[in-house]
């Protein structure tokens, strides 16, 4: 009888809600049901560290975590990445189908492994080849995909921007499993090096597909990656022509041991290579320095640059909304100005 007076209490866990040993024991009880994989990029036998910013994200989520690598000769890819520091083990399938990251195979070879070890977050970066294969593996789990996030609020929310990060969603997913493609200049890379992950092989399905690698047509440069360098220069619909913007854009740029950018207006105009865009349907940067000359400041251009540590722009228009974000501004003529720029920096 005693014990049936006191079972109503029992029913009442809101009265110890607010005890902070009782928040962080569920806290740490669930950390230990979590578990999450974080899709490795690799090319040609050399991890791209750039996809680490999914290992970032997972650590924020807590739990285990689990990196995946696939291609021929992978073993010392899956060795490198071994390394990083946060991973407690690295899935490795070693098949030449997988090396060129064709998602009609890739992302049945990640649902199969994402089955088999019960993985409660699967994190890739917001690059090409994320999200041209996680909406696959997302069709093929029958979950719904959170893309794009900025920002992890808890194991099952999550901040994304929309409308070309005019608004900020806050997404709350009930699917047992969390499929999310992170953006790396809000996730910074996992350390390369201090990790100790034991190397396992994974679940091949070998699926057979009708598509088919032919080949690639790659430009070389000794300039920094867009996507991950420190500074940047673009051009925008300003410099008129094609030969204008090789004329001022590339010796600023070598000034500075810049990448090189542009706005969409100056690639559909064919001033510069579509792998160069900026913006919403083009990169993602967030350069230490991003110089831009001739760009007005779209709203689709600001989406793609706007976490820069620095903005510097330079634009013949006062009113231009490109100087609203800018740091530093220089009213002027593109034409005389950057040449100017450039010449001063090579004096130094």
């Amino acid at each position: 009888m005693m014990f049936a007076r006191a079972s109503p209490l029992l029913r009442r866990p809101q009265i110890f809600s607010n005890c902070p040993r009782t928040t962080l024991y569920r806290q740490s009880a669930l950390a230990r049901l979590l578990s999450s994989l974080a899709v490795l990029e690799q090319r040609d036998g050399q991890l791209n560290h750039a996809s680490l910013s999914a290992v970032t994200a997972a650590q924020k989520i807590g739990g285990s975590i689990t990196g995946i690598v696939a291609g021929s000769s992978i073993k010392p890819v899956a060795e490198a990445a071994a390394k990083v520091k946060g991973i407690e083990k690295i899935i490795m399938v070693d098949n030449a189908a997988y090396d060129k990251g064709l998602p009609e195979n890739y992302a049945p070879l990640l649902a199969a492994n994402i089955k088999k070890e019960g993985f409660t977050h699967v994190f890739a970066g917001h690059s090409a080849f994320g999200k041209n294969m996680m909406p696959r593996v997302a069709a093929l789990l029958d979950v719904q995909q959170i893309s794009d996030i900025i920002e992890i609020q808890s194991e099952d929310t999550f901040v994304r921007p929309i409308y070309a990060g005019n608004a900020i969603l806050t997404v709350q997913s009930s699917d047992n499993i969390k499929l999310v493609t992170v953006r790396g200049t809000a996730f910074a890379a996992a350390e390369a090096e201090g990790g100790s992950a034991e190397v396992v092989e994974g679940v091949d399905p070998k699926v057979e597909i009708t598509t088919e690698w032919v080949s690639e047509d790659l430009a070389q440069s000794d300039r920094p990656e867009l996507a991950s360098a420190k500074r940047v220069v673009s051009g925008g619909r300003g410099l008129k022509s094609k030969e204008q913007f090789d004329q001022i854009i590339p010796p600023l740029a070598d000034a500075l041991g810049a990448a090189i950018g542009a706005s969409r207006a100056a690639v559909d105009s064919g001033f510069a290579d579509n792998s160069l865009q900026v913006g919403q349907t083009g990169k993602n940067v967030a350069p230490e320095l991003y110089l831009c000359a001739g760009i007005s400041g779209a709203i689709q251009h600001l989406a793609g640059m706007k976490d820069s540590k620095v903005i510097a722009a330079i634009n013949k228009d006062a009113d231009a909304p490109i100087f609203q974000v800018a740091d530093v501004g220089l009213v002027g003529d593109l034409f005389e100005k950057v040449p100017e720029l450039t010449e001063k920096l090579k004096a130094q």
